[in-house]
């Protein structure tokens, strides 16, 4: 009778592992208790030999306010092996990596005392945590709201000073944008570090500004560190727009050597929409969404092979938006309106082909009781539609396909939004729901609603490299138990890992996927 049962034990877990679709396996790590209830994932790399870095900024307080960065230290069996409380307030967190056994978080700031805001990095190895303190940069400056930050449908210039940091998607460096506006003087700066923090260059771009006002969005860096392409939207000052008319254009922005180049997209009755840039040697690419009229209504997709050099247009490409796409997105809606589209991630495949996701992501704002006769505002952040398309060398569109769900949060939104991978030429997306099943409409048109469960379920949608659809539940809610931060994974691309976080009130772990 034992032997009978073993039998069938091995049969169905034989029956299990082949009736799974997805080509992945994955790892649970220790369930993990921790006293840090509140807190958000701010950053997580490799430490270089094999294990992982998590820092986590933490909240306390009858009202919570932020009390320091938790840093956790796994090795690569997933097993804790290193914890550290560095308590720090009143710095804003921009960014975190590890280098050379270095982790390094970057802070901005605003010195009351001085009177300048300040960019600071603050090292420490990884075993005794001696952090050490570094000004990259200061501007002397009155302070304003919200100096800091990149806002994918509207900027504010009229403050006095704005800036930001972009890394480019390999993380080899970094750009900070610097706009300073007092009276008549109107100074823009641009200053290039590569990520042992040495600083390549610095660049005056006032003389852009006379006429119009950059809101740098993305970055791409030459293969030797010394060129940056930054690309983002250059708002126009000194012309009338109707009430319904977007007040800006894209532009690729080319610095080193001590000059700079600027090329924009916009022809008439082609408008860009949004635009990534892409370095492969010596091919520069930019592609994107443009409109047919300044309404933001997005019509399709754009595509540019430009001269490293000279930023000249070799190339370019409109493609409509398939019959497809858009059955895929509405259904037999006849509301068809396509806007709100942010870039995740653009790669090339072996073969040159341009494969890029981006998502349906928009804030509103409500305003909302108390219960104390007051009203507060509240900021909704809603993440969408994902969108996948897949162009060849020339900028041809070979497919486009839209994938359906509605995610909205008010705070942290790692557990909302997704992940991608791509592999073999197919591309997949890691969803983390609450949905026990999508729903498939003519067997091509997959929805994922929300659900009302707290639990939350991992899918797998795969498109093979003819765009063709298909999605597998790979890790239930049952077995998972803690919900996966699924938007923020480390991705291991020489491996073919991701490594996510999974964290509810006093529990954690770290949960592995590999791909077969």
């Amino acid at each position: 009778m034992k032997q009978l049962l073993l039998i069938f034990a091995l049969l169905g877990m034989s029956i299990g592992a082949f009736a799974q679709k997805m080509p992945i396996s994955y790892d649970f790590g220790e369930k993990l208790n921790d006293r840090h209830r509140y807190s958000n994932l701010v950053t997580i790399d490799g430490d270089g030999d094999g294990g992982y870095v998590l820092v986590r900024s933490y909240f306390q307080g009858l009202i919570l306010k932020p009390k320091g960065y938790l840093i956790e230290h796994y090795n690569s069996n997933l097993e804790l092996v290193a914890e550290y409380n560095y308590k720090l307030r009143g710095l804003q967190f921009v960014d975190g990596f590890v280098k050379n056994g270095q982790l390094r978080l970057l802070f901005f700031n605003y010195n009351f005392e001085r009177g300048f805001y300040e960019y600071q990095v603050h090292s420490s190895n990884l075993v005794n945590f001696d952090f050490k303190r570094e000004q990259l940069l200061k501007f002397v400056t009155p302070v304003v709201e919200g100096a800091f930050g990149k806002n994918y449908y509207n900027r504010d210039f009229k403050k006095g000073f704005s800036t930001t940091l972009l890394f480019d998607a390999a993380k080899t460096g970094f750009i900070i944008s610097t706009h300073h506006k007092k009276g008549k003087e109107n100074k823009h700066t641009l200053h290039l570090f590569d990520t042992d923090l040495n600083k390549r260059w610095e660049h005056d771009f006032s003389a852009e500004v006379e006429e119009k006002n950059y809101a740098f969005e993305s970055l791409a860096i030459s293969n030797n560190g010394n060129e940056a392409y930054v690309l983002g939207k250059a708002y126009f000052k000194k012309k009338r727009f109707k009430a319904e008319e977007r007040k800006f254009q894209y532009e690729l922005v080319s610095v080193g050597n001590g000059s700079a180049k600027t090329q924009n997209f916009d022809i008439p009755g082609k408008f860009s929409e949004g635009l990534y840039p892409i370095l492969d040697n010596d091919k520069l690419y930019c592609v994107g969404f443009y409109a047919d009229r300044k309404d933001n209504r997005y019509n399709g997709l754009s595509f540019f092979e430009l001269n490293p050099s000279s930023l000249s247009i070799l190339n370019k490409k409109y493609n409509p938006f398939t019959q497809q796409f858009m059955d895929d997105k509405f259904g037999r809606d006849e509301n068809q309106v396509i806007n709100n589209l942010v870039f995740k991630n653009v790669m090339l495949t072996d073969t040159g082909e341009i494969l890029f996701n981006a998502e349906e992501y928009f804030v509103t704002h409500s305003m909302h009781s108390t219960g104390a006769g007051q009203r507060i505002k509240v900021d909704r952040f809603h993440h969408n539609d994902i969108v996948s398309v897949k162009l060849n060398t020339k900028g041809d569109m070979l497919w486009a396909r839209n994938i359906n769900k509605a995610e909205v949060t008010q705070g942290d939104g790692a557990y909302a939004s997704y992940s991608s991978y791509t592999k073999d030429g197919d591309t997949y997306f890691f969803l983390s729901t609450a949905a026990e099943n999508p729903q498939l409409i003519n067997n091509e048109r997959l929805v994922f609603k929300q659900g009302l469960t707290g639990n939350r379920n991992v899918f797998l949608i795969s498109l093979d490299s003819n765009g063709k659809m298909d999605y597998e539940k790979v890790i239930d809610a049952q077995e998972a138990r803690l919900p996966l931060m699924v938007s923020k994974p480390l991705i291991d691309a020489k491996l073919d890992q991701l490594l996510f976080y999974a964290k509810r009130g006093t529990k954690k772990q770290l949960v592995k996927v590999e791909f077969n």
